[in-house]
């Protein structure tokens, strides 16, 4: 899969390649301030497109979080898709300044995939895990538990990437996609997994623990 890697994520080049050479050509017209505008945004998309190294917790049952970011919500919903069951969510909202590379939350094989195209509301309201373009993946983990991972697209958000497909086994802390310019992640928990992760915790994606399966 891509970006397992590379220290800037590949879905950012062609930003990166387009912002340095507006900048050059504005260097070279000698426009100063406007130079200096393209430079900082340059500069941001290779910030934004970061893809750092992450050292995942090698502890059984862990359950990792997917992204950077903030804990909006913790709490008991109806997920009628895949559990068809009252299952515990929790929702990680990544701001522009966080990394936006998404990783795999536990091991286990990709045994069904969605994809719908969707609204692009705020990703920290509620109506966004319903109503906002998604994708997620739903995973088979050890002792045959099952575990619902989405991509949430946000407001400014217009391109969910996800690189698995069904039957692909993922690594507990592996990349597995990306969201550009702002979203949310959504990782529902089975019946019976311990939730640790509270609102207003900071998570860092591919090391921080949420919870624990049986």
């Amino acid at each position: 899969m891509r970006n397992q890697n590379q220290p800037i994520a590949t879905e950012g080049y062609p930003f990166i390649a387009l912002f340095a050479f507006i900048t050059l050509v504005f260097a070279l017209l000698g426009w100063g301030f406007v130079t200096l505008v393209f430079l900082f945004l340059s500069l941001f998309t290779v910030y934004f497109f970061r893809n750092p190294e992450r050292y995942p917790s090698e502890e059984e049952g862990a359950v990792l979080a997917p992204a950077d970011g903030k804990v909006i919500f913790v709490g008991t919903v109806m997920e009628e898709r895949f559990f068809k069951a009252e299952v515990t969510k929790v929702s990680i909202f990544m701001s522009v300044f966080n990394v936006h590379v998404n990783r795999a939350p536990a091991s286990g094989k990709v045994i069904e995939m969605f994809y719908n195209k969707g609204e692009f509301f705020n990703a920290a309201l509620d109506k966004a895990s319903l109503q906002n373009e998604q994708a997620g993946i739903f995973m088979e983990v050890a002792g045959g538990q099952h575990l619902l991972f989405v991509q949430i697209a946000g407001l400014i958000a217009r391109r969910i990437v996800t690189y698995p497909v069904v039957g692909d086994q993922l690594e507990k802390g592996m990349r597995y996609g990306l969201i550009r310019f702002g979203s949310r992640v959504d990782v529902y928990f089975p019946e019976g997994a311990e939730v640790l992760a509270k609102v207003g915790d900071r998570t860092v994606a591919g090391e921080s623990i949420l919870g624990y399966l049986k």
